[in-house]
């Protein structure tokens, strides 16, 4: 008699990572057919059908998918958001995620539509994703997907930390390099009393940041400034650079930044870094595997390495460099300060 044999691991995750494309394909199926905005109080499945002209069975059943993923719960027939969901997945909700999920899917997910094909033969000599990267258009869109994810409890994290800056009541003049929709830039000018902020961008990208700071009423104390911080001036006698993931863009050249930025700050001056740290040799946080698609189409390593920003600013004469891991919604991300002297 042959025996079966004996197994002494546990295969359940792995049979997760098998299901996680299901539970994707509900919550963007529910997103596409605005479901979440239905879904405010208790409703019955009948009356969601109702609402967005779809097979009752089937919405039901739908609906009962939603519930065993958490993202709606169901109590005596009905169903009604859970709260996570009512504040990022209605359409109405000022931290609407829906452009971000897309923009992370169009860029991290269907990226590994020929994944085999990438693995074998590796990047196209010609690639068009390299050509997006180039559109300013491209990045007027990705800087409005952003807005999410900045609004979505980040920037309510970056601003406790440096507001407790002992030098943030003196600023009195910021740059926010890179800073798409601007909301980073708001939120910090937004916490002091008097100082002003520029947002530095392509031409196309900063008409996006340009909606938001009116929508945010800092008229009077912000301003856009159009470039490519690579080869355009960034301006003169900041009190304070935030770069928040842009930098990766200059990673091959990344020393010449940093001089750039370190001669832009007046003497005293603070610049902040808030970016990937990658750790366990470029295999941690998890959160980086929406980069993979991407780095093999393009042969491009874009992600940094945990302490890379922070030796490149010592490099380039800042007096003092802090760094600290942050948890955001999006995964562990590093803040690295630094200080000229």
């Amino acid at each position: 008699m042959k025996r079966l044999p004996e197994v002494n691991e546990d295969f359940s995750k792995l049979y997760q990572i098998l299901l996680a494309p299901i539970r994707t394909k509900l919550m963007m199926t529910g997103l596409e057919l605005k479901i979440f905005n239905e879904l405010s109080e208790f409703i019955s499945a009948d009356r969601v059908a109702q609402a967005i002209g779809s097979h009752a069975e089937n919405t039901r059943r739908f609906l009962d998918s939603l519930a065993m993923i958490d993202l709606v719960e169901k109590k005596n027939g009905l169903y009604r958001n859970l709260p996570a969901t009512q504040i990022f997945l209605r359409e109405c909700a000022l931290a609407y995620l829906e452009p971000l999920f897309l923009a992370t899917q169009r860029g991290s997910i269907d990226f590994l539509d020929n994944l085999n094909d990438l693995i074998r033969q590796g990047p196209s000599p010609i690639s068009p994703e390299a050509a997006d990267m180039a559109d300013e258009s491209f990045w007027a869109v990705a800087a409005e997907a952003g807005v999410g994810w900045a609004v979505g409890g980040v920037s309510q994290i970056i601003t406790k930390i440096i507001r407790q800056l002992p030098e943030f009541p003196s600023f009195k003049k910021m740059l926010d390099l890179g800073g798409g929709p601007g909301i980073f830039g708001i939120a910090i000018v937004s916490e002091h009393p008097s100082m002003k902020g520029i947002i530095f961008d392509q031409p196309a990208v900063v008409k996006v940041a340009e909606k938001y700071i009116r929508e945010y009423e800092l008229e009077d104390r912000m301003e856009t400034m159009a470039g490519d911080y690579m080869k355009d001036s960034i301006g003169q006698n900041y009190d304070l650079i935030w770069a928040s993931a842009t930098l990766n863009f200059v990673r091959h050249d990344i020393d010449a930044m940093i001089k750039k930025i370190y001669d832009a700050i007046r003497p005293g001056g603070v610049f902040i870094s808030f970016a990937d740290g990658m750790t366990h040799e470029r295999t941690r946080p998890d959160t980086m595997l929406g980069h993979i698609g991407s780095g093999m189409k393009t042969g491009t390593d874009f992600g940094f390495e945990q302490g890379e920003i922070a030796d490149a600013m010592i490099r380039a004469g800042f007096r003092s460099v802090r760094s600290r891991t942050l948890k955001t919604p999006v995964g562990d991300m590093d803040m690295d300060i630094a200080r000229k002297g």
